[in-house]
């Protein structure tokens, strides 16, 4: 449990804005480290009943004076807050003195010099605030431009002021006969940005963001919402017009920004003459939540169809612990061939959710949702654990240990250290009995994670290779193909992307001579090669007489599940010929 010094703790808990950070506990919950003397006034109890009784007071009396309507709303968003450390940016009724007030809570998470993890929860009574600021404008017919209606950083106006005055700016804009578009940008990886570059770099690139939209949407509302998150209310203009004026937005951004940053994520809502200001920033949040990984669609329009999805992902993230833990999500095994022995040589553990409800659900769906709310890097790990869980399954069957890749994706490495939990895992199921090393399991990187990563990624990268394991990249020529990742990483292996064989005849061939070019290329500089997407014995000697050393695709072997494979073997059905360990080592050889 993290203890602040004395020091420290008593200016926290002085403080006349009502706060509470939250810290770890030994159970693995978390419990109070700080409260201000505002929260106390605020929530009434003194503030050892807070810290003694946080089982039962603290966990629900939060929630207590919470309109009973938007209780569970509320209770749900602050344990995703604390549990995923998802965002928490909320606006709530709760009852004060003889009524409800308008409360807004802001809570952000601060990692300390130990590398513990603390929740601070800020709360403001909206109500009160607007009220003393109205008593004054009434008093002296003034509009005071203050830090509760603007942000102090960007000077753009805040989320106090749009709550206020969304509904008539978009009314304003009906009333001429106009559509309202409204727009939700977030900056992405803004922690990565902030990590590489600091915090005054990041600030830096937060007040670019808000001149540039200043700029573009010179008669709208351009809102500064909470950290990097930012809103617009305007006049619709067509969907060409917003789009070449969010493609000139992102653009400048990359060109004016200190260092590299890919831009924004943009949500597009164009309204109608009844919709609310909340109801389109709804709408349009959902759109920004589903804008997809791909560098060069970094925006969305809603649609209809947009609830759906983005209920599925709410579904996917609430019940991603319980898949876990259930078992619900399972390693499905696909097998690389040796192209020129024709015996497999390895394994990708592929990830599969099976679920109680919806059935199979494909990585397509649930792999965004948890690349969108952070949580990739417990998917991943979660997968290499269940890998060195399987092995020994694997050595009592008498099956070949052959190598496994797991895929981790590059915003693991932002949450985790990778190497230290990869040899944490495989210390913990004593992997070494079994007669294999660390060389046994393969890391895969996405091409495009290479694309955009940072010094420290690199380092980390080298470490995954210092410390035994295999390093591949996989889907290279997806699209984000440069030939510095020759140069730049000391890989093993290469995969191309399976779109590049499935169309290797378009264009008189060129894609032959791409995959034969790049194979030379990587066989000089002492690195091997796969290509994905093998489905026909045509592809199959192409890659053969190309010189292609690995294989993967339908041709050889369809992913499945370990339980599968042993079924077959138990009733003597034929499974694929598969490299024992002496010819894996004597193939090895002349690898190196």
């Amino acid at each position: 449990m993290y203890i602040f010094p004395d020091e420290i703790k008593k200016s926290y808990e002085s403080l006349k804005v009502p706060m509470i950070v939250m810290g770890p506990s030994a159970s693995g919950d978390y419990e109070p480290l700080a409260i201000s003397d505002g929260f106390i006034n605020y929530y009434g109890a003194s503030r050892e009943d807070w810290y003694g009784y946080y089982g039962g007071r603290l966990k629900e009396g939060l929630f207590a004076r919470v309109h009973p309507s938007e209780r569970d709303k509320l209770r749900a968003i602050s344990h995703d807050f604390l549990d995923k450390k998802t965002e928490y940016d909320v606006t709530f009724r709760a009852r004060r003195d003889v009524g409800y007030h308008l409360i807004h809570s802001i809570g952000y998470w601060q990692k300390m010099e130990d590398g513990t993890d603390l929740a601070f929860i800020v709360y403001h009574d909206v109500q009160k605030h607007e009220d003393t600021l109205l008593e004054i404008s009434n008093r002296y017919k003034l509009f005071q431009k203050d830090e509760f209606y603007f942000d102090s950083l960007t000077s753009l106006p805040n989320i106090n002021y749009v709550n206020k005055n969304g509904d008539s700016k978009i009314q304003e804009i009906t009333a001429r006969g106009k559509i309202p578009v409204v727009l939700y940008l977030d900056i992405d990886s803004m922690q990565s940005y902030n990590r590489r570059y600091g915090f005054e770099k990041g600030d830096d690139l937060l007040i670019l963001v808000a001149n540039i939209l200043m700029e573009e949407f010179t008669h709208g509302i351009v809102v500064r919402i909470v950290s990097d998150h930012f809103a617009v209310i305007d006049e619709y203009s067509g969907e060409e017009d917003i789009i070449s004026k969010i493609e000139d937005i992102n653009s400048k951004i990359k060109i004016r920004a200190y260092g590299t940053t890919t831009g924004l994520n943009i949500g597009v809502y164009v309204g109608n003459e009844g919709v609310s200001y909340t109801e389109a920033l709804d709408h349009a949040i959902r759109a920004n939540k589903l804008v997809g990984e791909d560098l060069n669609k970094f925006y969305r329009f809603y649609t209809a169809e947009d609830d759906t999805l983005y209920n599925h992902q709410r579904y996917i993230v609430e019940n991603f612990d319980k898949a876990m833990e259930e078992g619900w999500i399972k390693v499905f095994y696909q097998c690389f061939l040796r192209i020129e022995s024709g015996n497999g040589m390895g394994f990708e553990a592929l990830a599969r959710w099976v679920d109680p409800v919806y059935g199979m659900v494909r990585p397509d769906d649930f792999i965004p949702a948890l690349d969108k709310y952070h949580l990739t890097h417990e998917m991943d790990l979660y997968m290499f654990e269940t890998v060195c869980k399987e092995v020994k399954i694997r050595y009592d069957e008498g099956l070949p240990l052959l190598p496994v890749s797991i895929n981790f994706s590059r915003q693991d490495f932002d949450y985790i250290d990778v190497v230290g939990e990869l040899n944490r895992i495989y210390d913990e199921y004593n992997i070494d009995q079994y007669g294999i090393d660390k060389s046994y399991f393969i890391i895969e990187i996405t091409e495009q994670g290479l694309a955009t990563a940072t010094d420290a990624f690199y380092e980390q990268l080298a470490k995954i290779r210092e410390s035994g394991y295999k390093l591949w990249v996989d889907d290279f020529g997806s699209g984000y193909s440069s030939l510095n990742v020759f140069s730049n990483f000391d890989i093993d292996l290469i995969k191309f992307d399976m779109n590049l064989l499935m169309n290797m005849d378009a264009r008189n061939g060129a894609n032959k001579v791409i995959i034969k070019g790049m194979i030379d290329i990587a066989h000089k500089l002492g690195i091997h090669t796969l290509c994905e997407g093998m489905e026909t014995e045509e592809q199959r000697q192409f890659l053969l007489d190309a010189g292609c050393e690995l294989g993967q695709g339908y041709f050889y072997h369809i992913p499945e599940s370990l339980d599968t494979i042993l079924d077959r073997l138990h009733k003597n059905i034929p499974i694929p010929k598969w490299e024992s360990k002496n010819e894996r080592i004597e193939r090895e050889k002349s690898w190196r």
